[in-house]
C-alpha cells in the first residue's frame, strides 16, 4: 500500500501533535486543529513565512500567551481567516495521502 502523494514532514509533525493532544484528552476534531495549526506556525517559521500571519495572530512567536481573538469559539485556532478544525486537517492531510493509507498504514504508524 503506498499514499497517493509523497508524505511530508509537515504531515508526520501535524499527526504526531493530534495524537499527542488525544492523548491528553482532547477531543479528536478539536486535536486534529490543533496539530495542523501548530505544523502549520512551525513551517511558516522555518520557510519564513511567518510575516503572513504577524505576530498578533501567532502569540507563541515571542513567548506570550496566545491573543484570544486567535481563537474561535475558545477552541479553535485560526490561521489566515480559516478554523483550523477537523475539516482542514482532513482535507490536507487525510485526503491527500488517501484516506485508506492515513487510517491502515501512516497513523498506526505515528503511534
Amino acid at each position: 500500500m503506498k499514499p497517493e502523494r509523497p508524505i511530508r514532514r509537515f504531515d508526520v509533525f501535524a499527526e504526531y501533535r493530534k495524537q499527542e493532544e488525544e492523548a491528553t484528552g482532547m477531543p479528536a476534531d478539536q486535536a486534529k486543529g490543533y496539530g495542523l495549526w501548530v505544523a502549520t506556525v512551525v513551517a511558516s517559521r522555518r520557510f519564513g513565512r511567518a510575516k503572513q500571519h504577524g505576530p498578533d495572530q501567532v502569540g507563541e512567536r515571542r513567548g506570550r500567551e496566545e491573543p484570544a481573538d486567535t481563537l474561535v469559539e475558545g477552541t479553535w485556532h485560526v490561521l489566515d481567516g480559516e478554523p483550523q478544525t477537523g475539516a482542514p486537517f482532513d482535507r490536507d492531510i487525510v485526503r491527500r495521502m488517501g484516506a485508506r493509507f492515513y487510517r491502515e498504514a501512516f497513523a498506526p504508524a505515528i503511534s
